[in-house]
Parts: C-alpha cells; sequence; structure tokens
C-alpha cells in the first residue's frame, strides 16, 4: 500500500489519537468520566483508546486503508 497522509491530516491524526489514548486510558482507571447514558465507562474508554491507537498509526506511517478506498491523498510527493 501506498503512503497517502500527510500534511495537517497528518498532524491531527497524531495529535488527536494520542489525546484520544490519553483520554480512554484515563477514562478505563477512573480518573475522568468518559461515558453517560446506556454506554458502560469501561467499553467507552477501551473504544476511546483503540481510535486513538489506528489514528497514531495510520499518522506514524502515513497510510490508510479508508483514504485509499475512497481515492484520497493528502501527502505530496516532491
Amino acid at each position: 500500500m501506498e503512503r497517502n497522509v500527510g500534511g495537517y491530516d497528518r498532524i491531527a491524526r497524531l495529535g488527536i489519537g494520542a489525546v484520544l489514548i490519553f483520554v480512554g486510558i484515563a477514562g478505563y482507571v477512573g480518573f475522568i468520566r468518559v461515558a453517560y447514558g446506556p454506554f458502560p465507562q469501561a467499553l467507552t474508554s477501551v473504544a476511546l483508546a483503540v481510535i486513538g491507537l489506528v489514528l497514531l498509526a495510520t499518522g506514524v506511517t502515513q497510510m490508510c486503508f479508508l483514504n485509499s478506498l475512497i481515492g484520497r491523498n493528502t501527502l505530496r510527493k516532491s
């Protein structure tokens, strides 16, 4: 698979991914409340951490399956 994540897209993925991982872990151990209503705290925290991991991984590797699926490429080739 070709690299297709770059620029502001990559920066946003790295930043938001790191924040979601932190929030997921903090919610799981009980420092903050991330679940309201019918959703369990642990499930919501794990889901946030997994989404953060995916965003972080796509930002680091600069490859995103969904971007290639829809034909989106934010990486500038020099």
